[in-house]
């Protein structure tokens, strides 16, 4: 059940209505691989730079995330500075360096190309596709993206899509890249492409999922506060992917009770800034939040009749 994540360990500065939180810990690699840990084990393929601080790859590996493949390289760490709007579905990006991730090109390991489950997070289909190439049988992959690849290499994205049996985006890149305004055509259109279950990421408003016999939709749980909604795709995507990797299935049932494990540890780790509430979160409370989460949704009133 062995899964591995490609994608980006970062410094984020957020400024938020919440207030402000300069270079802490972020990128697809991290919130993913933080909370895909609570449910077995995940190892790491990402690139960091020599100011990346000895402290934060112990906060990762203290968590028993295998850090084989965080590669160090002369230059800068990937830096990203966002400030959020009051509505925090919104947000501008203030300053963005790549520094060594811009010439990343991710080589596994011996062990990792034999993989179960494997994660491409955001980086380039180019690099999507090179990395799945080294990997031999794997039983699921799943693929996130973003509007800049959409808009710059929708040729290279267009052909991994088939590739994959999960592709993961917002509502916005679900838009873009399938040319449709309403959300379940464009689903449905994106299916059409080739994966197998297509997750459409909703923010505050929730999570679509289709597959070729079925569509699915929970809601976001709701929270008095939001703090910093920075990396909370990648934190669903790491729960969803670690429950199926737990599980050892992908039907129907599976798929939808990953989507809640998901929403609930995206309920989570907004919370707070960066990865702060996952890091001090506890499976009791992601228990007893998925059965609030179940409650929330259940129509049959089983306690109130």
């Amino acid at each position: 059940m062995s899964i591995v994540v490609v994608g980006s360990i970062a410094y984020d500065s957020l400024e938020t209505p919440s207030g402000d939180a300069p270079d802490v810990l972020g990128g697809s690699a991290a919130y993913f691989s933080v909370a895909a840990r609570f449910f077995g084990p995940v190892s790491v393929v990402a690139v960091v730079g020599t100011d990346f601080k000895p402290e934060a790859r112990q906060l990762l590996a203290d968590r028993g995330i295998d850090l084989r493949g965080l590669e160090q390289r002369p230059g800068k760490t990937f830096r990203w500075h966002g400030r959020y709007h009051e509505d925090m579905n919104r947000r501008d990006t203030l300053s963005l360096a790549l520094g060594v991730f811009e010439n990343f090109s991710p080589t596994l390991l011996p062990d990792q190309r034999r993989c179960d489950y494997l994660f491409l997070g955001n980086i380039a289909p180019e690099l999507q596709e090179r990395v799945l190439a080294q990997v031999q049988n794997p039983k699921l992959v799943a693929g996130d993206t973003m509007d800049h690849w959409i808009a710059n290499a929708g040729d290279d994205l267009k052909r991994l899509l088939p590739r994959l049996d999960i592709i993961t985006l917002n509502d916005d890149e679900a838009r873009m890249l399938s040319g449709e305004h309403n959300l379940v055509k464009a689903g449905r259109g994106i299916l059409r492409m080739g994966p197998k279950t297509v997750l459409i990421k909703r923010g505050e408003y929730g999570v679509l999922q289709f597959s070729r016999d079925a569509m699915f939709a929970v809601p976001a749980y709701p929270l008095e506060e939001v703090v910093d909604p920075t990396g909370a795709g990648d934190t669903f995507a790491g729960a969803f992917m670690g429950y199926l990797a737990r599980n050892g299935r992908m039907n129907e049932s599976a798929l939808r009770t990953a989507v809640v494990y998901g929403s609930v540890l995206a309920s989570f780790v907004v919370e707070k800034f960066s990865l702060e509430r996952l890091l001090a979160l506890t499976w009791e409370e992601i228990d007893n939040r998925y059965r609030a989460f179940i409650e929330l949704t259940d129509s049959h009133h089983s306690r109130w009749t």
